[in-house]
């Protein structure tokens, strides 16, 4: 997976390996190994990446260039799937 993105989103946030590693709950040379693709990091940690960067998974993993989130479902649409 090709995940320069994460290195370079970071930088464009100002934020540390450290900063990052310490939310993630990962070592920095664990952050880092994720950085330069040496270690798969796995979707949960990406997950609270997306977060951390109001960003979508889609735009961390390179399949998308658009930055901005997706928006959120609106709760009667989330009530209504369920019923289904």
């Amino acid at each position: 997976m090709n995940i320069n993105r994460l290195k370079e989103i970071r930088e464009d946030h100002d934020f540390k390996q450290v900063y990052v590693a310490k939310i993630l709950k990962v070592t920095q040379a664990q952050y880092s190994r994720y950085e330069q693709g040496l270690n798969v990091i796995p979707l949960e940690k990406l997950n609270i990446l997306a977060n951390l960067y109001n960003t979508s998974l889609d735009y961390l993993v390179y399949r998308t260039d658009e930055r901005k989130p997706y928006p959120k479902p609106k709760i009667e649409f989330i009530d209504e799937y369920i019923k289904m």
